[in-house]
């Protein structure tokens, strides 16, 4: 069964006319009479009862009319959608973060992705920590990830969108907290609270590899899925530990941060994807982002919409 004879079909049973219907749908009225026949034909009942006179519908054409129009209806919705997902303006993009360091740039991002595009869908896998994220994007099963550089794998844009300095959390009666700052040598003999290993956590590598430059192993006595559990068993004593200016927000009684003496050690975030997914809503997104994130040094205009 054709649409077109369908949409023949509810125009003749609006207009009761044929001669009328023909012109609405810019035809000529033999082949709409034809059309209406094959329909019926198919159907084997009569829709229309017809005279020189009129036109009426019969009982299985007044029965018919109303899931025809639903019918049209839904195909209209269907095509206005798929057109959207086309341009972009509908869809789902699956997007990987690890918490406390997202928590400015996420929730920026998600806003404006919403007011721009309210039909896209962000699907937000928390938790998803930053070599995580990028093997996933590469192998294809995240969207997009909130990684940090660098980012060398094949097939995966990125653009960075700020820059975090390591600094130290100490719980706030430690020895070290009444300096204004320390090195990462002082914390040699200090036991640390860290991820875990095998996480994907890029910090705890940048960590590791901060302390073992300043001539010790870490020695990790806790570990933890996420900054605010780490940085709460560091205000309880278990510990200290090497964070990101990113995670400063987090504040709990028994808790301090201290800059680190000496040439900072910079840390940059970046969005990454694939450069051949398909997925037009991803690339809305990523417009989006482009405002919505600015380079660093180049946040003003990101600034004002807060």
């Amino acid at each position: 069964m054709e649409l077109r004879y369908l949409s023949s079909f509810v125009a003749v049973a609006e207009e009761l006319h044929f001669g009328r219907a023909a012109k609405r749908l810019q035809m000529a009225q033999p082949p709409l009479s034809q059309q209406i026949r094959q329909l019926e034909k198919e159907l084997g009942v009569q829709l229309f009862e017809r005279s020189t006179r009129s036109v009426r519908l019969t009982s299985a054409g007044e029965a018919f009319l109303k899931p025809v129009r639903t019918v049209l209806e839904d195909i209209e919705i269907a095509t206005r959608v798929a057109k959207a997902a086309g341009r972009g303006e509908y869809g789902r993009v699956s997007v990987g973060f690890a918490g406390a360091s997202s928590h400015a740039t996420l929730p920026r991002l998600a806003r404006a992705v919403r007011a721009a595009h309210p039909g896209i869908e962000l699907v937000m896998l928390g938790q998803t920590y930053a070599h995580t994220a990028l093997t996933r994007v590469a192998d294809g099963t995240l969207d997009l990830g909130f990684v940090r550089l660098p980012v060398s794998l094949p097939g995966v844009e990125h653009r960075v969108i700020a820059e975090e300095e390591l600094v130290c959390a100490l719980p706030s009666d430690h020895r070290l907290a009444r300096h204004e700052r320390i090195t990462v040598g002082d914390l040699a003999e200090e036991p640390f609270v860290s991820f875990p290993a095998r996480t994907g956590s890029s910090l705890r590598d940048v960590a590791v590899d901060a302390c073992e430059r300043s001539g010790f192993h870490p020695r990790i006595v806790q570990e933890a899925p996420d900054s605010y559990t780490i940085l709460a068993l560091v205000a309880m004593g278990v510990g200290v530990t090497l964070t990101l200016t990113s995670c400063m927000h987090i504040q709990q009684t028994g808790l301090v941060y201290r800059p680190l003496a000496g040439p900072p050690v910079v840390l940059q975030a970046a969005l990454a994807w694939r450069t051949d997914n398909p997925s037009a809503a991803l690339h809305s997104v990523l417009d989006v982002a482009a405002e919505a994130l600015p380079p660093p040094g180049n946040a003003s205009a990101a600034d004002a919409t807060d």
